[in-house]
């Protein structure tokens, strides 16, 4: 089977979107660092349709990171892909035009940083997870110790982070005379532009000070939020895909109708029509940004540690058992007492569509998916809602099981006794804090002790750490099913 290219586009069925514009006269830009399927899901389908209304600065150059795997998918395709929309039984595809190169950092990061420091990129967005950042996840602050933050603090010459590419590229438009760039961070974390800020402008500093003030002065880094549910492409989609295409596309991800981008209004230069794009510019992001963390995600991370000690594969199935659905229902009402909604936001309304969105048997959004990296996730999605109950004398019973479903993640056996791989970047430290606990309570306090997860106000909350132990202990006797049903 012929690939998907520019020559194999007009082969495409009639009811496949076609790109609705010249790509041989599309500008980059926008580089994006980190150039997974939600990106690909997301800001390029935003960035995709400023191009098909004539708008034609916003091509995008994406960037690995790490591996070349997107690069093999889509450099023999041209950059495209196709975004397949699936909504139960129905389905749209849409081939996506505005990805134009995709560099892998490890293998030329010079190219990387000229992509950057180029006069027509005006936008950086960023999907590089939690860990990307090389942050501390209790103090905020660059993570010195980290070998790779190590090497760029030492030179930038061929940078091996997210922040060491932004500084370098920076330093190098300074020195040039252009104006820097809208760096705009698209991962899920809290007051993530003030992050991306820290970790630039530490990095900035011990580099050049000098630079660093221009950056403080004249560089951008608004916060944001951004949702879509975006599953792990498999093998059988891209068999499926490929046969209604009548080409093989390699590259194609999928996704729901849903799509959110919520951007403060705070921009260094050039940008899109966004509002017209349908991304809401607003001056304050944070009520947005809790409102998805602590429902959406909150829920989220909750089905996923549950469902996956239960051996259920996908959140659809873990939505049909009504105990669960009223498991969902107790843990909105705790985390919506904590919320501020923002004008715009109904909050009964966006509870109704998060529940059909989770009950799209399309989507097969898998439970271990969303379970992976669960120590750089908790803090935002669970703990905060938890700490902010307690400063009000609430307790919080269904995200304490949350919780304590994510403690019995950490011992790598499921509810039928089958061992799995704990997929986490601290995963090393919870089993050796496990590896001596002989039971329940231990383990609880074990894990609380971990101060890169839990905020000491927390750990010492003995209201929490009781109600840890007793759902842990449940969850250890009866089972996860078991212990939704007790709650």
């Amino acid at each position: 089977m012929q690939r998907l290219s520019t020559a194999t586009l007009d082969s495409l069925p009639n009811d496949v979107v076609r790109p609705a514009y010249d790509r041989a006269e599309v500008r980059q830009g926008v580089v994006h660092l980190g150039i997974g399927a939600f990106h690909r899901a997301h800001q390029a389908a935003i960035f995709d349709a400023a191009l098909s209304s004539g708008d034609l600065r916003w091509g995008i150059t994406g960037v690995s990171l790490r591996s070349g795997g997107v690069r093999d998918q889509l450099a023999p395709q041209d950059g495209l892909y196709s975004l397949v929309v699936r909504d139960g039984e129905a389905q749209h595809i849409r081939v996506i035009g505005a990805v134009d190169t995709v560099l892998v950092a490890p293998e030329n990061p010079v190219a990387v940083v000229d992509s950057l420091a180029a006069a027509d990129t005006h936008i950086v967005t960023l999907t590089v997870t939690e860990k990307g950042y090389k942050l501390d996840p209790a103090t905020g602050r660059l993570r010195e110790d980290d070998a790779d933050v190590a090497a760029d603090l030492e030179s930038l010459d061929a940078p091996r982070t997210a922040p060491g590419f932004l500084v370098a590229a920076l330093a190098r438009r300074k020195a040039a005379g252009l104006p820097p760039f809208t760096a705009i961070s698209c991962d899920n974390l809290p007051h993530n532009g003030q992050r991306l800020r820290m970790a630039v402008l530490t990095m900035a500093q011990v580099y050049d000070a000098e630079l660093a003030r221009w950056i403080e002065a004249e560089c951008a880094f608004p916060q944001t939020m951004v949702d879509r549910i975006v599953p792990a492409t498999t093998s059988p989609d891209v068999a499926s895909v490929s046969d209604t295409l009548g080409v093989e596309d390699c590259g194609m991800v999928k996704t729901e109708p849903f799509l959110q981008w919520v951007i403060e209004d705070h921009f260094a230069g050039e940008r899109p029509d966004f509002a017209s794009l349908g991304v809401q510019l607003t001056d304050s992001v944070p009520p947005w940004e809790d409102a998805k963390l602590r429902l959406l995600n909150g829920a989220h991370s909750g089905l996923a540690y549950l469902g996956g000690l239960a051996g259920v594969d996908y959140i659809h199935q873990m939505v049909a058992h009504p105990e669960v659905r009223g498991f969902v229902e107790r843990l909105w009402d705790e985390a919506q007492a904590t919320l501020s909604p923002p004008p715009g936001l109904d909050i009964r309304s966006y509870r109704n569509e998060l529940m059909r969105r989770f009950e799209n048997s399309a989507l097969q959004h898998r439970t271990r998916q969303i379970a992976m990296d669960g120590s750089q996730k908790l803090p935002q999605r669970l703990l905060a809602t938890i700490a902010a109950r307690s400063e009000e004398g609430f307790t919080s019973p269904a995200l304490s099981l949350a919780v304590a479903a994510w403690m019995r993640w950490q011992s790598g056996i499921d509810d039928a006794d089958e061992p799995f791989v704990v997929d986490d970047p601290l995963a090393g430290q919870t089993a050796a804090a496990l590896k001596d606990c002989s039971d329940s309570a231990e383990r609880v306090r074990a894990l609380l002790a971990i101060g890169a997860i839990f905020p000491a106000s927390l750990a010492a909350d003995t209201h929490f750490e009781r109600a840890l132990i007793s759902w842990l202990s449940l969850l250890e006797q009866k089972g996860a099913l078991a212990t939704i049903a007790e709650l």
